[in-house]
């Protein structure tokens, strides 16, 4: 029943949340909240159709809405703001915490979402200051929203969504090098890494 019902709430969230970016990317068409309705629509009926109505679902919604609202705002002028990436930290943790109690391990489950926050964040972190060029603040501020979902659900979960990250991020940057026939030129990293999580995440939840 959950599969049949999330769709069409994520289809009006995403209407309603295409607004919030027209401050990055200047005024919102019709196609355009109609796509980022669509969008979250599908995110919605996978997730719901993967992890059922588990405890954890509504925060694996709320990544959804917020990743999706994040991706189209990278797409456009390759930024993630941090009045979106940043109350993320709080919000999810917090839906995290309360499915926590009614979830098998939970107590142990978030204890991993943190340790997961904390060591995505410092990797990118010290990647940023490594590699300046390679990704920028704003992919540091989401990984470690990511490594909380990731944490949850276990660490070979962890490692596959960092996994799947890279490997999309380099997919993508050949595919921009032939058709931009150049080396130079920046990429939005933010969805490789959302698509990435995304990955591990419907790998591993319902399991």
């Amino acid at each position: 029943m959950i599969v049949f019902v999330l769709p069409p709430v994520g289809f009006a969230v995403g209407i309603l949340l295409a607004p919030l970016t027209a401050p990055y990317v200047g005024a919102v068409p019709r196609r355009r909240r109609v796509l980022m309705g669509l969008v979250t629509a599908v995110l919605f009926g996978v997730l719901g159709w993967r992890a059922g109505a588990e405890p954890v679902l509504p925060a694996l919604l709320y990544l959804a809405a917020a990743g999706a609202l994040l991706g189209f705002i990278d797409v456009q002028v390759k930024r993630l703001p941090d009045r979106f990436t940043l109350p993320s930290y709080g919000i999810a943790a917090a839906l995290l915490a309360a499915a926590a109690p009614f979830t098998g391990d939970g107590p142990r489950r978030f204890e991993h979402a943190l340790i997961g926050m904390a060591v995505l964040f410092a990797l990118y972190f010290v990647q940023a200051f490594l590699v300046p060029s390679g990704i920028g603040m704003g992919d540091v501020k989401l990984s470690g929203v990511l490594g909380l979902y990731l944490g949850w659900f276990g660490q070979d979960a962890w490692v596959l969504g960092l996994l799947a990250t890279y490997l999309l991020g380099g997919l993508a940057a050949v595919g921009l090098m032939i058709v931009r026939r150049t080396r130079k030129g920046e990429f939005p990293f933010g969805p490789c890494m959302l698509a990435g999580a995304l990955a591990a995440v419907l790998a591993y939840a319902g399991g």
